[in-house]
C-alpha cells in the first residue's frame, strides 16, 4: 500500500444479522498477512482496518444463535471509509424504522465520504437511508417482492450479482447469500489491486459469479392477480408448455381475440404470452439438466423446440449460461439422484 493509512471498514451487526457473511467478510479482509508469503501481489501489511460495529459494545446472538462480538458502537465512530451491511434474516417481512439510529449514522458516514455496501438482504438497511432512490441495486431474488413493497423507488436488478451506483461508485451491493464473496473481491480489487483480489480468491477458494444471479433465478410467475381466466391459462401451461402452438391454443381457450388475450395476460402476469412460455420452457429444461443425463438436443424437443440451436440461444439469453454450462454447474450427482 506504499505506506498509506489502512482503509477503515465498519462491518455492521444488528439484531437478525447472519453470522456467516460477517465472519467471511472479516476474515478475508484481514487475511493479507497469511496470503502474502505465497504471492507477491498481496501486501503483507493489512490494507484494511476492519471492526464489527453495532448499537453497543457487546456479544450478541446472530440469527442462527452463533455469537458475534461487536467491537465498537457505531455512535462512537465519527468517520469511516467503508460501511458494509451483511445479510440479515427476513422471515416475516421487513420492518422499516427498527434501526433508525444506525440508518442516520450511515447517512452521516456517506456525507463524510464513506462508501456504503450491502450483501444480500442487508440491502434493506441501506435502502432505508433513501440514498438509493432512483438508483440500481441488487439483493437475494427471494427477498425481491418484499423489497419492492418497501422500497419501490429503488431500481432492483436481481439478475445481477454485483451492482455499483453513485457518482463516485460509492454504493456497492451484492445479491444472494454467498455473493459476499463477489463484494469482498470487488473491494480488494478496487482498493488494493485486481492482482491481489485474484490471489486472495485463489488462496481462499472464493468464487466470482461472473454470470450474475440469472442461472440461480427460478421463474416465479405472478398468480395472485385476481384474473381467473388468466390463472386458468397459466395452470394449463404448467402441463402443456411443450405443445406446438401454445399461444394459439391459449387464445382459443380464452375465447378472446389474440390482441385482447395478449393484453389481458400481460396485465395480469407482467409477461407477454410468448415470453411467459419461454420462461416456463427454460425452467422445465433446467430440471432435466439438473436431474437427468438426457442429451441437450432431446431436452430441447421435450420442452417444445424442434430447433435445438434456437433453444440453446434462448436458454443462454435467459439463464446467461449455455445449457451445457448449466448442467456442469448444477447437475445433481448420480448417487444423490439414485
Amino acid at each position: 500500500m506504499g505506506g498509506k493509512a489502512a482503509i477503515h471498514v465498519s462491518l455492521v451487526a444488528v439484531e437478525g444479522t447472519l453470522a456467516m457473511p460477517v465472519a467471511g467478510l472479516y476474515e478475508v479482509l484481514t487475511a493479507f498477512p497469511v496470503v502474502a508469503p505465497f504471492n507477491e501481489d498481496v501486501p503483507a501489511s493489512p490494507p484494511f482496518d476492519v471492526e464489527i460495529v453495532g448499537p453497543a459494545r457487546t456479544t450478541m446472538s446472530a440469527a442462527s444463535g452463533l455469537p458475534i462480538t461487536i467491537q465498537r458502537a457505531f455512535a462512537e465512530i465519527e468517520r469511516t471509509d467503508i460501511v458494509i451491511v451483511p445479510a440479515m434474516a427476513v422471515e416475516t417481512g421487513w420492518d422499516t424504522g427498527r434501526h433508525a439510529e444506525l440508518v442516520d449514522w450511515m447517512r452521516r458516514m456517506h456525507a463524510g465520504g464513506a462508501m456504503l455496501c450491502s450483501a444480500c438482504t442487508g440491502l434493506a438497511l441501506l435502502a432505508e437511508t433513501g440514498l438509493l432512490d432512483g438508483r440500481q441495486a441488487t439483493t437475494h431474488w427471494a427477498f425481491a417482492p418484499e423489497f419492492h413493497r418497501c422500497f419501490p423507488k429503488v431500481d432492483l436488478r436481481v439478475d445481477e450479482v454485483l451492482v455499483t451506483a453513485g457518482e463516485r461508485e460509492e454504493f456497492a451491493m451484492s445479491g444472494g447469500a454467498a455473493s459476499w464473496q463477489d463484494l469482498v473481491l470487488y473491494l480488494i480489487g478496487r482498493f488494493v489491486s485486481p492482482a491481489a483480489a485474484q490471489a486472495i480468491a485463489r488462496f481462499e477458494l472464493l468464487e466470482r459469479h461472473a454470470e450474475g444471479q440469472a442461472p440461480y433465478l427460478p421463474f416465479m410467475p405472478q398468480r395472485e392477480h385476481g384474473d381467473a381466466l388468466v390463472l386458468g391459462l397459466q395452470q394449463w401451461l404448467d402441463e402443456n408448455y411443450s405443445v406446438a402452438s401454445p399461444v394459439a391454443e391459449m387464445t382459443q381457450q380464452s375465447g378472446l381475440s389474440p390482441r385482447t388475450m395478449e393484453r389481458r395476460f400481460r396485465q395480469a402476469t407482467g409477461h407477454s404470452p410468448i415470453s411467459y412460455i419461454q420462461q416456463v420452457r427454460v425452467e422445465a429444461a433446467k430440471r432435466r439438466l439438473e436431474r437427468t443425463d438426457t442429451p441437450i438436443d432431446l431436452i430441447a424437443w421435450e420442452v417444445g423446440y424442434e430447433d435445438a440451436a434456437a433453444f440453446r440461444r434462448l436458454f443462454k439469453r435467459i439463464a446467461r449460461v449455455t445449457p451445457g454450462a448449466y448442467r456442469k454447474k448444477f447437475q445433481v450427482p448420480n448417487a444423490a439422484r439414485a
